[in-house]
């Protein structure tokens, strides 16, 4: 217990410490601004300790050259000084030695520029002399190699060294010479500064340096950051501008302020925007014309064609009184009017959706029932092909608010799909459900389709062979009539096909209207031991936005 504590503890710092590296990646990542000006706090750091380093060397060198020239003139005469008067010496005794050693190194104690300056006396051997050490400032501050120095030449040496003064070390610089007192015994004279004040100066220039480094990045920061802002900003205004064009909203325009080259940018952006305006207003007003043609021209048919569709009826009724030519040529009348009452009606369904007219009239109504009527309207066309559709896998009767025309035509375009391509065996179709969704798929085991086909297979007018000729007729929309019908339910449609193995068809709904649906409740194809029966994500099967368009009059057809 007493270990998980401060665990505990340390948790809370170490999360703020990933949250605070998170954001700067983020803004790192994200903010060319706050990139630049990290980027010039950065380097300006660098070049700032570089120059400051360099100016701290410079000047402490010069400060040091200086005081040790002074302080090694002055101590040559000291030390000269006081050898003489000990070479001059006439005491024969102990008593009167000391005395002369004591009155001389009392002229050294507390003089000297500055700082003032301390002695030491010690003898070289550590008996038969007599006068024992004497200092005003411990012995040991000296360095070894001085006093080896000092003891074996004959001259004046010096060194830099560290001594206490008020509680701290400050640095010092030591000067020595080798000195004989009665009765001609050797001993080392030291005479050591201490260079305080230089370092009092050098602390000074350094907080100094450091001040003005400070001001500096923060003056260096807020000129960054106004330069920055004024060249990003607009870009940044730009980029927001675009995203609301890309977003619909054409009237969007940059605000320009002044004559400079970012003024000059953003009024050829400007220009820009307005001719994509004026484009896709051309293209906006071209479409709906080409919608209200198609619309305009439907309606304008519908006379004409009921007209020709009675004539047509009454030479089919009477086609066995007619030779076998004219009989043909009645029935294949009688079945082209058909056909393009069918493409008609389709025509304006998909005019509807593309003038977004549609209504969805939502009710509450079973899957397994509308399924059911597809069968039974169905029916005689699989007989005619030789094919059985059946509801397969149905563990319940899933109830949704659906618009049950809509639903039933694209279930009846699943399965007529599925029967002109079935090859005359069996037709399946699945009915699942769960907590949010329904769903339908229609199965076959005809002649399949390759999957870049499935990804088409919502095209208008789209077949995956034009040669083929199609048994059933049809306008060649009911697919993509299908997908709109999906997607006005809040739901979407999926397709499958292998070569040789068939092909699958798939619905997906909410349960609610009004609400959308991103998991299926069937796998596609249903029943395949290739793929999971886990729930599969509409990301992963939806078709691409672009298969809801026909390319070309040349590919023409549904599946």
């Amino acid at each position: 217990m007493s270990e998980a504590a401060p665990a505990r503890g340390r948790h809370p710092e170490g999360a703020r410490g990933a949250e605070d590296r998170r954001r700067f990646r983020l803004w790192w990542n994200r903010s060319l601004q706050f990139r630049t000006v990290v980027s010039t706090l950065l380097l300006c750091a660098i070049a700032f300790i570089g120059i400051g380093a360099y100016l701290s060397h410079q000047i402490a060198n010069a400060l040091y050259t200086e005081r040790v020239s002074q302080y090694e003139s002055e101590a040559s005469s000291a030390l000269s000084q006081v050898s003489g008067q000990f070479k001059q010496s006439k005491a024969s005794d102990r008593t009167s030695t000391m005395a002369q050693a004591d009155d001389s190194l009392q002229t050294l104690h507390g003089t000297g520029d500055g700082d003032g300056r301390k002695y030491i006396l010690e003898p070289f051997p550590a008996s038969n002399v007599w006068v024992q050490t004497r200092w005003t400032i411990p012995p040991s501050v000296i360095p070894d190699t001085l006093a080896k120095k000092v003891k074996e030449g004959n001259g004046q040496y010096y060194e830099a060294t560290s001594i206490m003064q008020d509680g701290r070390q400050v640095p010092a610089i030591a000067f020595g010479q080798k000195v004989k007192l009665p009765p001609n015994n050797d001993y080392a004279l030291y005479l050591v500064y201490s260079m305080e004040s230089i370092q009092q100066t050098l602390d000074v220039i350094h907080r100094v340096l450091w001040g003005a480094g400070l001001l500096m990045m923060g003056v260096v920061g807020v000129i960054a950051w106004t330069v920055t802002k004024s060249v990003v900003g607009p870009v940044s205004d730009a980029a927001t501008v675009s995203e609301r064009l890309a977003a619909g909203n054409l009237q969007e325009r940059i605000r320009v302020r002044g004559d400079d080259e970012i003024a000059r940018l953003g009024t050829s952006f400007n220009h820009m925007a307005e001719t994509l305006q004026s484009q896709i207003n051309e293209l906006a007003t071209l479409s709906q014309m080409q919608q209200r043609f198609v619309s305009d021209v439907s309606h304008e048919l519908r006379t004409p064609l009921t007209t020709v569709r009675m004539a047509a009826e009454v030479l089919h009724n009477a086609r066995e009184e007619f030779d076998p030519v004219n009989q043909r040529s009645a029935e294949l009348l009688y079945n082209q009017v058909e056909r393009f009452d069918v493409l008609l009606a389709d025509l304006l369904e998909i005019s509807r959706y593309d003038a977004n007219v549609a209504v969805l009239d939502p009710e509450p109504a079973s899957l397994v029932k509308i399924a059911q009527q597809v069968v039974d309207v169905t029916r005689p066309l699989a007989e005619d092909a030789g094919s059985e559709v059946a509801i397969v896998d149905v563990s319940s009767d899933p109830v949704a608010d659906v618009d049950s025309r809509r639903i039933e035509r694209i279930v009846r375009n699943f399965v007529v799909n599925a029967i002109e391509h079935g090859e005359g065996r069996p037709i399946e179709i699945h009915v699942g459900d769960s907590e949010d969704a329904i769903a339908v798929a229609v199965r076959d085991f005809g002649i399949g389709m390759a999957p870049e086909q499935a990804e088409r297979v919502f095209d208008r007018f789209w077949r995956a062979d034009p040669a083929r000729a199609r048994k059933t007729g049809g306008s060649g929309l009911g697919l993509s009539i299908a997908a709109e019908d999906a997607r006005l339910h809040g739901g979407w449609l999926a397709a499958w096909g292998s070569p040789g193995e068939g092909s699958a068809f798939l619905l997906v709904l909410p349960r609610e209207a009004g609400k959308t649906v991103e998991i299926s409740p069937i796998s596609l194809p249903p029943g395949s031991d290739r793929i999971t029966s886990q729930p599969i994500t509409a990301r992963a099967i939806e078709p691409p936005a672009e298969l809801q368009r026909g390319e070309s009059e040349q590919e023409r057809s549904t599946r």
